[in-house]
């Protein structure tokens, strides 16, 4: 099998890191300068490693493995959340290189190619998985027109100009190329590490469903207006908010979570009673039929609410994503590396966090690899993994891509 170089692997890292460091983390924001001097360095190491390198109109970075054959494309994004963690992206894109180098340097593995890719905004500064989208032929010009930063309404169309990207064709997936994707990520989650494991095969990744939920009362004078006539439009939406916390338990699954993410009050001053507003409310889970009971139990509540008033509530769907099962082929690769490097301390588990490998499923068999985050800690500067793990988990992963690509080269 393939022989990683645990210094090469970390010190890859460990300079991608550099990238908009703060504190122990990164700030690297999508197409911020930091972002965009980091993907240059990423296609000079892929040209390095022998890869084809090119950055696309969408800000990908694509590595493409010379010779013919079947490839398998590994690789994840390298933008990071706001003031957040060094690996939550960053890993899977270096595993990603580090792999197809591996393969490239073991004559038991000639002909064997890896394509490596790190996507653009996962993350979401502009519009989740757009880089993964464009390169499965997902996202239309006209809807490039449309996004703006979510932060602070910058244009994508002005973003990529700025970065230098204008004049740059998207890339798109070759048709047949692929024999399917791998995409390594740190869990974002404690239970491997709670239950002493150091490797977690992905069987399917949940939905995330968002809504916006506004609320429209009357504004009016905080020290005149009498409790008895006030409609306090954010006041009803805290009510809403405990109602959902008390609710939901008594409809949830073992993996179901949900998040009130913001609230915000209009004016939003102390003085003043707010006359709008405004909840972004999500939950998540793999099971279709799991997600409908949570909406309609979210339906009924806001009904609920409306009746009793005195304000009105009106729900909207902000983004459904559909749950996405693993493909067994690439699970059995993973099972097998990882036993090979942490016999028994893996297992299959699902993904409570969205990826860019859901994209890459809907048009080729796709799989994940997790190792241990530190305390479960991440979009936090502080999250963090053993170098240990980080080597083991990178190991595995290239057993797997051997294996898989194998078995592809006799088909």
């Amino acid at each position: 099998m393939p022989k990683i170089n645990p210094d090469r692997l970390l010190g890859d890292l460990y300079r991608l890191r550099e990238f908009g460091a703060y504190k122990t983390g990164v700030h690297r924001p999508t197409y911020a300068p930091d972002d965009i001097a980091s993907r240059h360095w990423l296609a000079a190491r892929m040209a390095e490693a022998g890869l084809d390198a090119s950055i696309d109109g969408i800000g990908n970075v694509i590595g493409r493995a010379p010779g013919p054959g079947p490839k398998l494309l590994i690789g994840s994004h390298s933008e990071t959340q706001p003031y957040a963690g060094w690996l939550d992206g960053a890993l899977g894109v270096i595993y990603g290189l580090e792999v197809a180098r591996a393969l490239s340097e073991d004559p038991a593995c000639a002909g064997l190619g890896v394509d490596v890719a790190a996507w653009a905004d996962e993350e979401g500064h502009y519009k989740s998985f757009i880089g993964s989208r464009s390169f499965i032929g997902d996202l239309t010009e006209d809807e490039i027109d449309g996004i703006a930063n979510q932060h602070d309404g910058t244009p994508l169309r002005t973003a990529l100009a700025a970065a230098g990207l204008k004049d740059k064709p998207r890339i798109q997936v070759e048709p047949g190329r692929h024999i399917g994707f791998m995409e390594a990520h740190i869990e974002q989650g404690d239970s491997l590490e709670a239950r002493g494991l150091k490797l977690g095969v992905v069987a399917s990744i949940v939905a995330i469903w968002q809504f916006r939920i506004t609320a429209t009362g009357i504004q009016n004078h905080a020290g005149t207006t009498r409790m008895a006539i006030r409609k306090d439009a954010g006041l009803a939406l805290a009510r809403l908010a405990v109602a959902i916390d008390e609710r939901f338990p008594a409809v949830k699954a073992p993996l179901s979570v949900w998040t009130v993410g913001d609230i915000d009050l209009e004016p939003g001053f102390g003085s003043i009673i707010p006359g709008k507003a405004t909840m972004l409310f999500q939950f998540r889970d793999v099971d279709k039929a799991q997600l409908l009971r949570f909406e309609r139990t979210l339906e009924a509540l806001i009904k609920a609410a409306n009746a009793a008033g005195p304000c009105a509530l009106e729900l909207e769907t902000v983004f459904k994503t559909e749950p996405m099962a693993m493909a067994e082929a690439i699970q059995a690769a993973l099972d097998q590396g990882s036993e090979a490097h942490a016999p028994g301390l893996h297992v299959r588990m699902p993904s409570g966090a969205g990826h860019d490998a859901q994209v890459l499923a809907g048009i080729m068999p796709a799989g994940m690899l997790f190792i241990p985050s530190i305390g479960g800690v991440s979009h936090h500067w502080t999250e963090n993994t053993a170098d240990a793990d980080i080597v083991t988990g990178a190991a595995a992963m290239a057993d797997a891509a051997a294996i898989l690509l194998k078995a592809a080269a006799k088909a």
